[in-house]
């Protein structure tokens, strides 16, 4: 199927919305955690996973409207949902944070495998896919440590 230069800027703005929606709902995962964890492990917890994912959540959501802007297209407005029921406990929280982080970097890690960003022109797009994978790349890595000392 051939595609058109306005369908591939729509289908990036897409993903780059469903990677941004993703970001978004493990900010509000690690932010219910945080509320769980005694001080130190809140502090680890906002040191290690909170603090690169809400930088990547405003990078994605700066993202989207640059590139919307840039190609005259319709952005959206992201907020973190709601975290859902306290009594899942920490653990679950940041459990689902890392799943939900890794969905985003399966999305942006499709579009930078892509040819679309290079096919519409787009240098910007590229760099801000790169800078925002590098921000939630070690982040699986993180909670898993952070995991092991939950609950000691």
């Amino acid at each position: 199927m051939v595609q058109t230069t306005a369908e591939a800027r729509q289908q990036l703005l897409d993903a780059i919305a469903e990677a941004t929606d993703e970001i978004g709902r493990a900010l509000s995962w690690l932010g219910a955690a945080y509320e769980q964890l005694d001080e130190n492990r809140a502090d680890e917890l906002e040191e290690q996973l909170f603090r690169p994912v809400q930088l990547a959540f405003g990078r994605a959501r700066r993202t989207h409207a640059d590139f919307a802007a840039r190609h005259g297209l319709s952005g959206q407005k992201f907020e973190p949902p709601a975290p859902g029921l306290a009594s899942i406990g920490a653990k679950a929280f940041i459990e689902n944070a890392v799943t939900a982080v890794g969905h985003a970097d399966s999305v942006l890690a499709e579009l930078q495998d892509s040819l679309l960003p290079v096919e519409v022109g787009d240098p910007e797009l590229r760099a801000a896919l790169a800078d925002l994978r590098e921000l939630v790349g070690g982040l699986s890595r993180n909670a898993r440590e952070l995991l092991r000392t939950i609950g000691r």
